[in-house]
């Protein structure tokens, strides 16, 4: 799914820790983010705050629940 917004992002990554499967952040690069690190939580909240280039991300999920879990912290792009 592509999100083009995180609206509360401390909301956000509570939920991501809070899923049983797996979240990543697809990088415009290609590279996967594993959300549940927080190390890679801060990359991804840095990169996506500091980058103007940046309009939308990828984002992962390999438990299809997840998705409903995370729905709310997101403006979905469609």
């Amino acid at each position: 799914m592509k999100i083009t917004n995180i609206a509360e992002p401390r909301l956000f990554f509570a939920a991501v820790n809070a899923c049983p499967g797996r979240v990543e952040l697809v990088t415009q690069e290609g590279d996967r983010l594993n959300l549940k690190s927080t190390l890679c939580q801060y990359i991804a909240l840095t990169q996506m705050f500091q980058d103007e280039r940046i309009t939308c991300v990828e984002l992962v999920v390999s438990n299809p629940a997840d998705f409903e879990r995370l729905r709310p912290y997101l403006v979905i792009d469609e």
